[in-house]
């Protein structure tokens, strides 16, 4: 049984750096990040004139905690006023409380957590990544519920990110990364025949809404929540987001390509916001040159991409048009909206959690 919500301090404490928590790192690295004097912050690039409107000109790229190994899932509880991320290689969840301005260990022996959403009744809902290889709800009183563990009678392969529709419908992906190796959880075999997207229905039915894309990524509706938007991870060029229509008994039709991340970004988890724009979790995808360059008397494969031109978190208009590039010092591999009004973006990101106040809301 996974242990219920605990709150420990990082290893070392925590010292307040700049208006941010930052924790000592533990079992892993954590850095120093000092926020931009200037207003407006230069790290907030406009692409395109209409993102002009959701740029907070007095507003800065803000670190709030950091000694995590790989941050994802993020997901804001309004009631508590606290977010909570995943720490996947470290196997717990990490806890930002916005009014305690602390960032401590929420849950240890997490299954791998990867995404996470809020319920409609408040309540955790748990991609575990690993070991288990299932979908969890954690009860107000701390137990544990299993939402699904295998359809069609075979497990899962690795739960990695997840929505819940305003219907109580819960949407989430199953690619393989939490048993393709060691670093996410532990290796093993994969007992379905593809990669899918799944819905669990209110009668607690599981569903294969979608079975045509390589390892799927993150998804989230449209604010109208007809589309469906999902990342795929492999099988095209480059990394996607694709569209799907979704019709009232959940069945997904209609395939559209909506981004191509044809610079070698990596698109990674996502959130949509109320006028339908895309926020989306980026990086290097990893891609290596074709040839090797001499680099210091040595033939060095070098990334396609330059990370520190990728990590960040890109802004698409509904129709895939670039508009804004949130300049970050780490990979962000997820995001999700929060705060007291619902509009601070709150940035998952390698090692360290960031935030910036916008003049956006989340869509769902």
């Amino acid at each position: 049984m996974v242990e219920t919500s605990r709150r420990h301090l990082l290893a070392g404490g925590a010292a307040v750096i700049a208006g941010s928590v930052l924790a000592r790192p533990a079992l892993a690295q954590g850095f120093p990040f000092k926020p931009n004097q200037r207003y407006p912050d230069p790290s907030v690039e406009i692409l395109d004139p209409s993102f002009a409107k959701y740029r907070i000109y007095s507003s800065t790229v803000e670190q709030l905690g950091t000694g995590m190994r790989w941050a994802e899932g993020p997901v804001y509880f309004p009631q508590g006023r606290y977010l909570l991320v995943s720490d996947i290689p470290n196997n717990r969840i990490m806890k930002y409380d916005e009014v305690k301005n602390s960032f401590t260990v929420f849950r240890e022996n997490a299954n791998y957590a990867n995404g996470n959403a809020r319920d409609r009744q408040g309540r955790l809902v748990t991609c575990e990544h690993s070991v288990t290889r299932r979908i969890t709800r954690t009860e107000k009183n701390g137990k544990i519920t299993v939402l699904a563990d295998s359809y069609e009678g075979k497990r899962l392969n690795a739960p990695n990110d997840i929505v819940v529709k305003s219907d109580d419908t819960i949407w989430f992906t199953d690619p393989l990364f939490g048993i393709s190796g060691e670093w996410e959880g532990f290796r093993a075999k994969p007992e379905q025949a593809t990669t899918n997207v799944y819905r669990i229905g209110t009668d607690g039915k599981l569903m294969a809404v979608i079975t045509d894309l390589v390892n799927p990524n993150g998804l989230a509706f449209s604010p109208d929540e007809k589309k469906l938007y999902v990342v795929e991870w492999r099988g095209t060029p480059n990394r996607s987001i694709w569209s799907y229509d979704i019709d009232a008994q959940g069945k997904a039709s209609n395939k559209t390509k909506v981004v191509d991340a044809a610079d070698f970004g990596a698109l990674d988890g996502f959130r949509v916001d109320r006028d339908g724009n895309l926020w989306c979790g980026y990086g290097s995808n990893g891609a290596l040159n074709a040839e090797a360059a001499d680099t210091g008397g040595r033939k060095v494969f070098s990334l396609r991409g330059k990370s520190e031109d990728l990590d960040g978190v890109m802004v698409f208009s509904p129709a895939g048009k670039p508009l804004a590039f949130i300049r970050l010092p780490e990979r962000c591999a997820n995001l999700c909206f929060g705060g007291p009004k619902g509009n601070r973006l709150y940035m998952a990101s390698s090692h360290s959690l960031y935030a910036l106040y916008v003049e956006a809301h989340g869509a769902v």
